[in-house]
């Protein structure tokens, strides 16, 4: 029931003009999807534009001398996308009403194109709507695009006006909340939320590493870890006051879409989580471990837990070392 008002919801937002401009409009996204989509779909090529919206992709498609392009969406926004293709005179393009898990189609095609990244990257299904299509239609030497993403998790100090610490670590002009540490909230989302406004970002506090890397080429489902750890070194002193959560879509070196805060040519339409932490004080030299996992998958961000540790280096390096050795005892 909770997975079906999800996506009722999804067909609602979608099928909104309001939703559809802040995609159009944003610049970044659209040259990434015209360029992905002149350098990797070929003249003759039979593409699925899995969740086409107004169906700019379908048309990049057809354009860029696709065969045949068939363009899903669950919807009524395809309603508009039929008019806007008779518009602009593209006649190659079927467009499907219908969720992809339901498409079929006698001979594989060569290509899928898609836009299915949520803010958190998985929030949209991305993996579970992807991987699908592509063991059920896709040719064995076809491709998905974009396919590779990096999926970040940062230290971050917020702002001085974007930092709003917990209630129980307030303490404001000598009246102490410490208190209320005893009633701790238990709604997920409480502890995370999600912001467009990069300003309220101040820094990272150590070098983005991302914490999963994936091809939607290759990936099962089975291959994305329940939960994951990593130790951050230092970079830069500050206060941390959570994780700034957001991703990359890789297509070739020099062909990159990112919503990461702190990059001048960020695709601005996508927001990104802070997920919140007490406030820690840290400096070079020092190594954050963070364990983040998802006890109902990736996809569900209020199943997400994380934790954090600080150490010195040696402290963290001892710990690696007495991990191996229990490994091998």
């Amino acid at each position: 029931m909770e997975k079906d008002s999800y996506a009722e919801d999804n067909r609602h937002v979608f099928s909104q003009y309001s939703e559809q401009e802040r995609m159009l409009a944003d610049q970044p996204r659209m040259d990434f999807y015209h360029e992905m989509i002149r350098r990797k779909i070929r003249a003759g090529d039979r593409v699925v534009d899995l969740g086409t919206g107004t169906g700019i992709l379908a048309a990049f498609a057809s354009w860029q001398g696709a065969s045949k392009v068939y363009a899903l969406d669950h919807s009524t926004i395809i309603e508009d996308a039929r008019l806007l293709a008779k518009q602009n005179k593209i006649g190659n393009v079927e467009f499907l009403d219908m969720h992809s898990r339901d498409f079929s189609v006698d001979e594989p095609v060569d290509a899928i194109i898609h836009e299915q990244m949520g803010d958190g990257l998985f929030d949209e299904d991305m993996v579970a709507n992807v991987v699908d299509l592509r063991d059920r239609i896709l040719k064995k030497d076809g491709q998905v695009w974009p396919a590779r993403f990096e999926f970040y998790c940062e230290p971050v100090q917020l702002s001085g006006h974007g930092r709003v610490p917990f209630i129980w670590e307030l303490n404001v002009k000598g009246f102490d909340f410490q208190a209320l540490d005893q009633f701790r909230p238990e709604n997920p989302e409480y502890y995370q939320f999600s912001m467009s406004d990069t300003s309220l970002v101040s820094h990272f506090l150590c070098e983005p590493t991302p914490l999963m890397t994936i091809d939607l080429n290759t990936l099962r489902r089975s291959d994305l870890p329940m939960e994951w750890s990593m130790g951050l070194p230092v970079v830069k002193a500050g206060r941390m006051d959570g994780y700034a959560v957001y991703f990359k879509a890789l297509v070739d070196d020099d062909l990159i879409l990112s919503t990461n805060p702190l990059d001048k040519g960020r695709a601005p339409h996508w927001g990104f989580t802070i997920l919140r932490t007490e406030q820690m004080a840290v400096k070079p030299g020092e190594v954050i471990e963070m364990t983040i996992g998802a006890d109902k998958g990736w996809p569900n961000r209020d199943s997400w837990r994380w934790e954090q540790t600080l150490y010195t280096a040696e402290q963290y390096r001892d710990c690696m070392y007495e991990g191996e050795d229990d490994l091998t005892e």
